[in-house]
């Protein structure tokens, strides 16, 4: 049985592989040796609005809770979104605003899971007394530790995932089972190899990060993604012009540098780079509809995108010194209709250009 069972774990990594993930890996459904650390954390209140994560603690730190009976085993993919000898962006067009890698092409839940979906109804055809659960995100559990114990890659100091050849331009999703899954023999651990650089911790534009943790509620990407309510104009200035999400930590990572490596999981690739502040500006719900339809932008309302665009168009302005720019701002400020969070933004982003000096790019 040892063996039958061991040499399944080798067939379902291959068929991981031949459902397009670039990553794959085995481990058992233990408990966390990070709970601790976890509930310490959330003691802190720097995850900040994202309160879920303070919801179903037990399961997140113990993947056997994620099925009922009982997980034994879980299964982890990765697939590649971005290209490390893409890591160098294009110059930011003139007037736009730039989106993070892991959201210009479809939304990876979707893209992610209906590929586990399949893998699941496989392995509930051969196995119909075992049970199965696929998550992308949606279930509460550790998916960067379980991607480690899993031999995909370590948990840096900017607490996402590197694998050791593809980078961290990676997004996970999981299979959990109540099956008992060995480890394959050629399954290699996760080593960490973040030595003693700190090139992450010292480009973070907010300090949001401190070796192998972060605090969110100063993440330019929880600032623009989750925070629903006003930014603290604190942070304005290192916002720079990301309207949606940031991959800074990322950028400057050595494991990041420049190399040919697989192709990226060509659902990711899309146009949705950047776009135009002025017309995010002036978008309708009909707009942002449109605009993101099959994206994991969908994530920020149309709110938050506007309220993040007179964020990045301040600090086009202060760079510049463009006086059309400063106007658009200074309209939606004082428009008496205006959505109280966009215009007390953009009230907040004039005393700003009128106090301070140059913004970054």
């Amino acid at each position: 049985m040892a063996a039958e069972r061991g040499g399944l774990s080798e067939q379902i990594l291959q068929r991981c592989a031949e459902f397009g993930f670039a990553a794959a890996g085995v481990c058992d459904a233990r408990p966390t040796s990070f709970g601790d650390a976890f509930r310490g954390w959330l003691k802190t209140g720097k995850h900040g609005s994202m309160t879920w994560l303070g919801e179903h603690v037990d399961v997140r730190l113990d993947p056997s809770k994620l099925i009922d009976d009982g997980a034994r085993s879980v299964v982890m993919v990765a697939d590649v979104y971005a290209a490390r000898a893409e890591n160098v962006d294009q110059p930011l067009r003139p007037g736009h605003g730039r989106v993070a890698r892991y959201a210009r092409g479809r939304d990876y839940h979707k893209v992610i899971k209906k590929r586990l979906h399949g893998l699941c109804d496989e392995l509930r055809e051969r196995f119909p007394g075992e049970a199965f659960r696929a998550f992308v995100d949606t279930a509460p559990a550790l998916e960067r530790e379980l991607a480690t114990r899993c031999g995909i890659g370590w948990q840096a100091k900017h607490t996402l995932t590197i694998h050791p050849r593809l980078g961290s331009y990676l997004l996970l999703g999981g299979v959990a089972t109540t099956l008992e899954l060995p480890t394959p023999l050629d399954q290699s651990t996760a080593t960490d190899h973040c030595g003693t650089c700190t090139r992450c911790i010292d480009a973070c534009p907010t300090d949001a990060i401190s070796p192998y943790s972060v605090d969110a509620t100063r993440c330019i990407s929880y600032l623009t993604i989750e925070r629903r309510d006003v930014i603290d104009p604190a942070f304005f200035r290192s916002i720079g012009g990301w309207l949606f999400g940031c991959d800074i930590c990322q950028e400057v990572c050595p494991h990041n540098s420049p190399k040919i490596v697989p192709e990226p999981n060509p659902a990711y690739r899309g146009e949705r780079s950047s776009f135009n502040l002025l017309e995010v500006l002036d978008w309708s719900a009909e707009d942002r509809t449109r605009e993101l339809r099959g994206s994991a932008m969908k994530r920020a309302t149309l709110d938050m995108f506007r309220r993040n665009a007179v964020i990045a168009l301040s600090n086009l302005a202060a760079h510049t010194g463009d006086a059309s720019t400063t106007e658009a701002i200074r309209s939606i400020a004082e428009r008496e209709n205006e959505v109280e969070l966009v215009r007390s933004t953009a009230r907040a982003a004039l005393a700003r250009l009128d106090a301070d000096g140059p913004s970054p790019s």
